[in-house]
């Protein structure tokens, strides 16, 4: 997979370290992180990040407040982990989605409805969303575009592989199809449809098929 380095002047955000993670099948493997991140995660899904302590977490991973500190020096440290894991897990399951896919069209379709089952269902992620949507929103748009820089350069660089293998038309500009596809996709997620059910994956499927789709149309565009 292709995508354009990051800054290296700059930290790396959630997703380009959760991206990082995934092509480099990095993981937690210390028991003691995991337990306290499973902790946390059901914690901050039942009562939200601001309404829980690092004692909470440290009683529900039945471990001390001491070893919690060790772990995590601070909550928000702990909370970086939690959403960088939770962002990990979406990036692997769009990988092992769209590679049961047949075809270029096909894998475009089960991206898209992969990507907004995957962060609108998850219960932490999709939470936020739902609750915090002026805070998920103003995210989106007051980092300088990092976060849909990002996503746009994994999907970029999925396209480019179609584009190599002749799926995709040489003359088809991946970057500004990838742009579009997540702009559209944030949309989706930040901004309620009383038109589209985000739980309707057969409606989702629809309408990559009649608008994402053709954005790679072409000379022997899909294979």
């Amino acid at each position: 997979m292709e995508s354009a380095p990051p800054d290296s002047a700059s930290p790396k955000s959630l997703l380009e370290r959760a991206l990082t993670d995934v092509l480099e099948q990095a993981d937690d493997v210390d028991p003691t992180r995991v337990r306290l991140l499973d902790a946390a995660f059901d914690l901050f899904c039942r009562r939200g990040i601001q309404r829980t302590s690092m004692e909470q977490v440290a009683k529900r991973a039945d471990l001390s407040r001491i070893t919690v500190y060790r772990k995590f020096e601070t909550k928000d440290a702990l909370v970086d982990q939690v959403m960088l894991r939770e962002f990990r897990r979406y990036f692997a399951q769009f990988l092992t989605d769209i590679r049961l896919a047949q075809t270029t069209a096909d894998r475009v379709v089960v991206g898209f409805v992969s990507s907004l089952r995957a962060i609108g269902g998850n219960p932490l992620i999709g939470g936020l969303i739902e609750s915090e949507s002026t805070l998920v929103v103003g995210s989106l748009i007051g980092d300088d575009g990092k976060m849909v820089a990002t996503v746009r350069e994994f999907v970029a660089g999925q396209l480019r592989r179609e584009q190599r293998a002749g799926y995709i038309a040489a003359a088809v500009d991946v970057d500004l199809v990838a742009e579009m596809m997540v702009r559209i996709s944030a949309s989706f997620l930040t901004i309620p449809s009383r038109i589209v059910d985000l739980g309707d994956d057969g409606q989702l499927e629809r309408i990559a098929r009649q608008f994402l789709v053709p954005m790679l149309d072409g000379p022997g565009a899909l294979g």
